[in-house]
């Protein structure tokens, strides 16, 4: 394993900036049609601009500190992003260019092991092809993007005795969501027992275990009192993450039923597909990283920690890659192993698993009514709080706050200066009955008063305006 610098082919720089752009427009392209949502892109960015604001970033239709959610504190720095210019695009560049990114320290990784250049473009293409990356760009925004490279580097650097750099890209990948740390120590224990890097092993497991206990026992609750949010999804093994944890080993009936089951098939059919020509035994000794995370999505009550549209999987993908690169390195003639199979399986991957498809049918189903939100969005002023739908958020989040419809009757209009309804498209937590509810309660409310909108849909569309006594 050297240590030597490794130059990047101008091919490769070519195809990160050729997927960053592409990942930007189709994750903005997404947004534009209102498919983006409350959760997880308005929480993001409404932390992001308060914190650009100097104001707590306190995410207003969830009520507490974004730090209560899983200690991401890597959205300070995005949040100086914003004092230049505020805008949501920010976080839609970040994760376009954080996948793309991992083309690179894949390449860094293949080259270290000694693969030759057609198996590095192979791996490297297995990566950009792997149906996560392009499905995960469209769900919204998630700072695990972030640590995704980071992972790889890290490993790179540890093989290579760079501590320093090292150490750095531990500092950020913790810094980018709670359960990373068992990443993090994970990662530390493969490092010591089969790369046989002790000190960077040491350092990964020391700075995993602490960072998890420090953000899930002092940090989340300091901000959100209610502890571990992600608790509730393994209440059959606990109410709290203490016991959580303890009845994983005392209550092992419970555990087995879910790990042993026809639902685990199929998630671990769909993680494991894309790079099957990877799995070979000998080879699998970085996949024991990926273990925990595994573990945890399928106990979850969750089904969407089992699939590759979610940020839960993410975790996994770059020890695949390495058991991938492993395999590749030992260079046995194996057909499937192949540059040119390893692609051509990828591409099929792809085009099966891959939801770019969306962009065809799913995604256009809102354009009805587009033009009538936007007439609306235009009438409501900068600092006027608002209750909206859940995909209507991240359009209106640079404000103090908003919140959305989430069927709750007992709800109270007064609290907002503007409410903003589409009744054809409810959005999440809601349905037309709900719509049409609150639409009751503002044509009641003598506060507010029904602005026109100039569209063809205003039937399905309407925005009212509380009425300020210095209002004509």
């Amino acid at each position: 394993m050297g240590s030597k610098t490794i130059t990047l082919p101008k091919k490769l720089i070519l195809l990160t900036v050729v997927s960053t752009i592409g990942l930007f427009c189709c994750s903005s392209l997404r947004h534009s049609l209102f498919w983006s949502g409350a959760f997880d892109l308005g929480y993001f960015d409404q932390a992001a601009y308060l914190i650009s604001q100097g104001q707590p970033p306190i995410v207003s239709f969830w009520g507490y500190h974004f730090l209560g959610g899983h200690g991401d504190w890597i959205l300070y720095p995005i949040g100086l992003l914003y004092r230049i210019v505020p805008t949501v695009y920010w976080l839609f560049a970040i994760q376009a260019l954080s996948l793309s990114l991992g083309h690179l320290t894949t390449w860094l990784v293949a080259q270290q092991v000694g693969l030759n250049v057609a198996k590095s473009w192979a791996i490297v293409l297995a990566y950009g092809l792997y149906p996560l990356v392009f499905n995960l760009n469209l769900f919204d925004f998630h700072p695990e993007v972030i640590a995704l490279p980071l992972i790889l580097l890290a490993v790179w650097a540890a093989r290579a005795d760079r501590l320093w750099l090292f150490a750095g890209c531990l500092v950020v990948i913790l810094g980018c969501r709670d359960a990373l740390a068992i990443t993090v120590a994970a990662m530390g224990v493969w490092l010591w027992f089969f790369e046989k890097r002790q000190r960077a092993g040491a350092i990964a497991i020391a700075w995993g275990i602490g960072w998890f206990i420090f953000v899930t026992q002092i940090l989340i609750p300091h901000f959100r009192p209610d502890g571990v949010e992600a608790v509730r999804r393994y209440a059959f093994l606990g109410d709290s993450l203490p016991e959580v944890m303890a009845n994983l080993f005392l209550q092992p009936g419970l555990v087995l039923g879910r790990v042993f089951s026809g639902e685990t098939i199929g998630y671990l059919a769909l993680l494991l597909l894309p790079l099957f020509w990877a799995l070979t035994p000998r080879f699998l000794a970085p996949t024991i990283v990926g273990l925990p995370n595994l573990i945890i999505n399928i106990l979850s009550s969750s089904p969407a920690q089992r699939d590759l549209v979610h940020q839960y999987s993410l975790p996994i993908l770059p020890f695949l890659l390495l058991a991938g690169i492993a395999c590749l390195a030992a260079d046995r003639p194996i057909l499937l192993r192949k540059p040119r199979w390893i692609i051509a399986w990828s591409l099929f991957g792809f085009l099966c698993l891959a939801k770019y498809s969306y962009f065809g049918w799913k995604f256009l189903d809102r354009l009805d009514t587009s033009a009538a939100v936007q007439a609306a969005m235009a009438q409501i002023l900068p600092q006027a709080s608002v209750l909206t739908t859940h995909d209507i958020v991240p359009h209106l989040t640079h404000r103090a706050q908003i919140d959305f419809t989430k069927g709750d009757r007992t709800l109270q209009i007064d609290r907002f200066d503007a409410v903003l309804l589409n009744l054809k498209h409810p959005g999440f937590g809601s349905d037309r009955a709900y719509a049409q509810f609150v639409l009751q309660q503002a044509q009641k409310n003598g506060s507010f008063q029904l602005r026109s909108i100039q569209n063809d849909t205003q039937d399905d569309v309407y925005l009212f305006i509380r009425n300020f006594p210095d209002q004509p």
